[in-house]
């Protein structure tokens, strides 16, 4: 009996015991989830169609400020406006200053640079639709780069030796105290081969200017003076 005890108290210790979420949550915070549960039942005993669903949803919405929007409506940061799709479908939008998110475009504009730019298969195809879409994204400072890569058989020695190359970013640090912005991206590169792996620090820096957006550059950004300052290996390891 003393052991079974023991080995109840070990267990008691040692093993996870699963909780639902409602055991674990404060009363407050019930509260709310029962507060939140019950209007959604109601929710959805009172719009069992489509349109009876987009009836009720704009009233809801309309209570929280949101107005229908007109064709050539002017709209201002913070205007909250829905379209109503011949009752059979509803969209909400909140209407923000482009301005406010582009710190966040940037850095995304320039990660997105560098994976297609950097990562690569051994098939020739493959290399030259992600460089493509690379050089989109920036001026002729990357373009002398893959010039350069090409001439030196950088691309020929990936696809002669089956190896692929994946890239991933770091971090991208930005700073938009002057124009052009300045990013500075730091990156570990795999190189990897059928023997081995190797891992190697990527450091680069370049300006961004701002440009119309299209289907090919989303985030409206070119990137111009492109310089690699770090490119070197970190550790091989062995397959």
């Amino acid at each position: 009996m003393e052991e079974k005890n023991e080995l109840d108290a070990l267990r008691e210790k040692l093993l996870y015991k699963q909780k639902q979420g409602y055991d674990i949550i404060d009363v407050d915070e019930r509260i709310k989830l029962e507060e939140y549960a019950t209007a959604y039942k109601a929710y959805l005993n009172a719009a069992r169609t489509e349109r009876e669903a987009v009836k009720m949803s704009i009233e809801m919405a309309e209570a929280k400020g949101f107005v229908e929007y007109a064709d050539g409506m002017e709209l201002k940061a913070g205007d909250k406006v829905y379209r109503n799709n011949r009752g059979k479908s509803l969209m909400l939008a909140l209407s923000q200053d482009l301005s406010q998110n582009r710190p966040a475009e940037a850095r995304e504009h320039v990660r997105r640079f560098h994976e297609l730019f950097f990562t690569l298969s051994p098939e020739k195809s493959a290399i030259e639709h992600n460089v493509k879409r690379a050089l989109l994204l920036a001026d002729k400072s990357v373009y002398n780069y893959y010039s350069d890569f090409a001439e030196k058989g950088y691309y020929n020695r990936i696809i002669a030796g089956n190896i692929n190359q994946v890239l991933k970013v770091d971090s991208v640090v930005c700073d938009f105290n002057a124009y052009p912005y300045r990013a500075v991206t730091y990156a570990t590169q795999k190189i990897i081969r059928q023997s081995n792996v190797t891992e190697r620090s990527l450091v680069t820096t370049c300006r961004l200017l701002n440009s119309s957006r299209s289907d090919d550059n989303p985030n409206g950004f070119t990137i111009e003076g492109f310089t690699i300052i770090e490119n070197k290996d970190l550790q091989t390891i062995k397959r």
